[in-house]
């Protein structure tokens, strides 16, 4: 039972399943779920800061679990870890604008942070490599992507600093 229950939450009900571009369906499937929360249900942050924590620290279990009788260590239908990076800017984007955004401009942001999420997950520069490549386990599955969440808003924070030089 518990197999099958993080078989199915590693996987996000199985899209990671899906032979094309999994970790892509799954950032993609983040962003969504995070905009209807945020937007369309109007759910407080503090609640979904809650749940990313649990999932967040759910996810080193189950993930360990997953792989822990698998030779790959870090599968590509493991797509939790994409959608705790894919969240990082999401949520504090949405956190230092009090969830008061227009939509149409959410949905603009949203898609910059889904951009560049997939970049550095995909390019993976320093230190997401070092994670990738150094721990074959649990840690390394999650915190590669963690990092990766994290560049998107050191992007965006410069983006706005050299725009503040500029303009």
């Amino acid at each position: 039972m518990i197999k099958t229950f993080n078989s199915l939450f590693v996987t996000m009900i199985g899209l990671g399943k899906i032979k094309f571009i999994p970790g892509t369906f799954g950032s993609l499937a983040t962003t969504i779920i995070l905009y209807y929360l945020f937007h369309t249900l109007k759910i407080s942050p503090n609640i979904i800061l809650i749940i990313l924590i649990i999932i967040f620290f759910y996810s080193f279990y189950a993930v360990s679990n997953y792989i822990e009788n698998n030779e790959n260590k870090d599968p590509s239908e493991i797509i939790i870890d994409e959608f705790l990076g894919q969240s990082i800017p999401i949520y504090l984007y949405e956190v230092s604008h009090n969830s008061t955004t227009d939509s149409s401009e959410a949905i603009i942001y949203y898609t910059l942070f889904f951009i560049l999420f997939r970049y550095f997950d995909i390019m993976k520069p320093f230190p997401v490599s070092f994670f990738d490549k150094n721990f074959k386990n649990s840690f390394g599955v999650i915190m590669d992507d963690i990092c990766a969440g994290f560049y998107v808003v050191l992007t965006l924070v410069c983006f706005m600093i050299i725009k503040n030089y500029i303009l």
